[in-house]
């Protein structure tokens, strides 16, 4: 078509209409990237989506930001007491002190509950767990008595006395009584008692419930008589503090209440036990099928998907509490006896020095653990309950997106002062809702993530602000820091026209080092883990190295390059190279110790290392292209101590050196290996093991070896084959471990003893693997 000034008006014309109709939205994006300003937000947009997905992924770090500030809800604003007709009876100090140590006769503890029943208890649940016969009992005490020579009686008398259990037992059975019993994560096969029926409205939420292997019940004979029974363990987060109360726990496939839940249900004289999971009807599932609600009798109690209780705890109150002693010896008449039980469910535990039973809670470090149970039956009877409702997640994560993203967005345009004080309305806004969700309706809703969401943010837009303003002073710096020692990386800042390519030839000590069999170790480890495992064998590695003066150049997967000598002057590199070699194979020993390493560690077992060292002329400086610098080293040397590490294997040696290092280590404990010919190296090299450093080379077990070891290889080389198999026989390398290179040379002197090399032979062994 032809471009006449008519259609090249229609064409612009058409293209402003085609501008004017892009949606708003499109144009602000395209002018951001443009302006660059998007750059900017990125980070902040980044970091906040990484803190969903940490979210999303139920890390339990932010799980314990938010624990610690519930704790504190909870102390500013402890739940009110209101008597809810529940009693602790508790064996304090005073009470050990005047009935006797514990454990106590059964029959006074018979006395105990026949006291609260005959008063009206509604529920006596024990936070004892009564698992061991009465060593008290007539019958053996009758038994005891009849093997002391000097007691004198009427054994068999005695022994017809009633059983302490039986007496026991009786008084449980005619009572509303509920002995507690142990979970425990050793399996045994010990069922509890099974009082209580559990009835499930929905699908089974056993997989969500805590799962224990064993169980420690009270006697079959008390189990028995009593019309109830519950689990006394309660389990704290990861930092030991109790804010949930578990109502419900699995052992062998069944389902068994807690000490307060069946307390609750036999003091209404209730059947079974109304267990309603998420997908119930009219319920909000989703997900994994866990427990919503608990209904024992005529009570309804929200729980979290492990059927446990968010306790909201009181301040302290003594008068919830009343000393066992004065029921026991009758300081309470029947009227007040009436009045603190009568229709009340009484926890019974042992609150003396040596007895107690500790845990902690948001309001007390040290608390009863009686208390736990006793609070959650006031709230489950009060129905005063917090709860952290299942639209919680959600709304945490819109708020933090939407201050997290908002504020990466604005943070460009308004700049740090002004977008502080956004970031810190933002906080307060989160906090506040929070504490008011809490404070007015009793739920808990996390302002922890969208805060730290806004934190993380504020942070990185800022940091990257700061960065660029600084970036042309930093370059150098930022550039190299992380791939150069930063020695090297001060000297090229001092003078960057060290950056052009090239180098320098320098004498050099040159390291290599290995991880031994690392495919095979590799196979019992995910790839995680195996990366976890480098860590932990290269940081204290490199540490060691970085103390002799080495200069790491490279991690090779499991391996290590190291070198000496530059771009720092030490003139003593052949030395510190080889007790930088002695130290990482005395550290890997402690490593490989069990004792030394954290429960966390993720150590395969024992691990091996094989070390080669040389010295030598080598070039070092700037290599690779003009594109991509690396500080680096080549040339004969290097190779040969690449294959020298490479032989350790074969002669089976930790650490092995060529010659010309040998003959700068004087005072080191070295014997003389072998004469090897490696791959791709026509001259031969004489190769040591590096024993120990000046303290073996004194010791008489050491001087023996190597004067041996001199006998075998002179005879070994003279084709003395005899005189070889006595030094061999009078050798006490085993005693150094290098069994491996006895058998070697056992192996080698019997093939040359039936084909032998010949005249003109060497002694030089051809390596045939590098």
């Amino acid at each position: 078509m032809c471009n006449t000034p008519a259609r090249r008006y229609a064409d612009a014309a058409w293209g402003d209409r085609v501008e004017r109709a892009e949606p708003a939205w499109r144009r602000w994006w395209q002018q951001r990237l443009a302006t660059g300003k998007f750059a900017f937000a990125l980070p902040g947009i980044i970091v906040t989506l990484l803190v969903l997905a940490l979210h999303v992924a139920d890390v339990p770090a932010l799980h314990q930001l938010g624990n610690l500030l519930f704790d504190e809800y909870n102390r500013q604003l402890p739940r009110p007491f209101e008597d809810a007709a529940v009693r602790i009876v508790d064996i304090d100090d005073t009470t050990i002190a005047r009935e006797g140590q514990w454990p106590w006769p059964r029959t006074d503890v018979a006395r105990l509950t026949q006291a609260l029943t005959e008063a009206g208890a509604a529920a006596i649940a024990f936070d004892i767990v009564f698992s061991e016969s009465d060593r008290t009992s007539p019958s053996r005490i009758a038994a005891v008595l009849a093997r002391n020579p000097l007691a004198r009686g009427n054994y068999p008398d005695v022994a017809r006395l009633a059983d302490h259990d039986r007496i026991f037992a009786d008084a449980l059975a005619a009572s509303p009584s509920i002995p507690g019993f142990f979970l425990t994560r050793e399996p045994n096969r010990l069922d509890p008692p099974d009082k209580s029926g559990i009835a499930i409205a929905g699908s089974d939420p056993g997989d969500a419930l805590p799962g224990f292997a064993g169980t420690i019940p009270p006697l079959p004979e008390l189990a028995a008589a009593a019309p109830g029974s519950g689990f006394v363990s309660i389990v704290g987060d990861n930092d030991g503090i109790i804010r949930r109360a578990p109502l419900l726990a699995r052992i062998h496939g069944r389902i068994v209440p807690s000490l307060s839940l069946e307390a609750l249900r036999v003091a209404q004289g209730a059947g079974a036990i109304i267990v309603k999971s998420t997908d119930a009807s009219g319920e909000l599932g989703g997900g994994a099928i866990g427990v919503s609600r608990i209904k024992v009798g005529a009570f309804e109690v929200p729980t979290t998907s492990a059927g446990e209780l968010w306790m909201h705890y009181t301040a302290p109150r003594p008068d919830r509490i009343v000393p066992a002693w004065k029921i026991l010896e009758g300081r309470l008449s029947p009227a007040e006896m009436r009045r603190l039980f009568e229709g009340h469910i009484i926890f019974i535990g042992t609150g003396a020095s040596g007895l107690r039973d500790l845990v902690a809670t948001p309001i007390r470090d040290r608390e009863l653990g009686v208390v736990v149970h006793a609070q959650a039956v006031e709230q489950m009877i009060l129905g005063k309950f917090i709860v952290r409702p299942d639209w919680a997640p959600g709304v945490e994560r819109l708020a933090l997106l939407l201050f997290g993203i908002g504020l990466s967005l604005l943070l460009p345009r308004l700049g740090a002062a002004r977008g502080a004080l956004l970031a810190a309305v933002a906080l307060a806004a989160a906090v506040t809702g929070s504490w008011y969700l809490f404070s007015r309706a009793q739920l808990l809703v996390d302002p922890t993530v969208p805060a730290l969401g806004v934190v993380l943010a504020y942070s990185a837009v800022t940091l990257l602000t700061f960065y660029r303003e600084e970036k042309a002073r930093s370059y150098i710096h930022r550039a190299f820091d992380r791939y150069l020692s930063p020695e090297l990386v001060d000297r090229i800042a001092r003078d960057p026209g060290q950056l052009e390519l090239g180098g320098e030839e320098r004498d050099m000590t040159v390291m290599f080092c290995d991880v031994r069999s690392f495919s095979a170790l590799s196979e019992k480890l995910k790839p995680n883990e195996i990366i976890g495992f480098l860590i932990e064998f290269l940081t204290p590695m490199t540490d060691l190295l970085l103390t002799r003066k080495a200069t790491i150049d490279k991690y090779i997967g499991d391996a290590i390059l190291a070198f000496w000598n530059a771009p720092l002057d030490d003139a003593e590199h052949p030395e510190n190279a080889a007790r930088g070699a002695l130290d990482m194979v005395a550290r890997l020993r402690l490593l490989n110790d069990p004792a030394n390493r954290p429960a966390d560690s993720l150590w395969p077992g024992e691990v091996r290392i094989g070390i080669g060292l040389n010295c030598g002329p080598c070039c070092v400086g700037n290599m690779g292209s003009s594109q991509r610098l690396s500080y680096s080293l080549i040339g004969d040397t290097v190779n040969l101590a690449s294959r020298i590490e490479g032989l350790t294997k074969y002669y089976g040696v930790t650490i092995a050196i060529g010659s010309s290092m040998a003959e700068r280590l004087p005072g080191f404990a070295l014997i003389e290996l072998d004469q090897v010919r490696v791959v791709g190296r026509a001259t031969p090299e004489r190769l040591y093991a590096l024993l120990g450093d000046e303290g073996l080379t004194d010791d008489a077990g050491f001087q023996a070896l190597a004067a041996a070891q001199d006998r075998l290889l002179a005879a070994y080389r003279q084709q003395d084959w005899d005189g070889a198999d006595a030094a061999l026989a009078a050798w006490p390398g085993a005693t150094f471990g290098l069994g491996k290179l006895g058998a070697l040379y056992a192996e080698r002197i019997a093939a040359f003893r039936s084909r032998p090399p010949g005249p003109d032979w060497d002694g030089v062994f051809q390596a045939v693997e590098k």
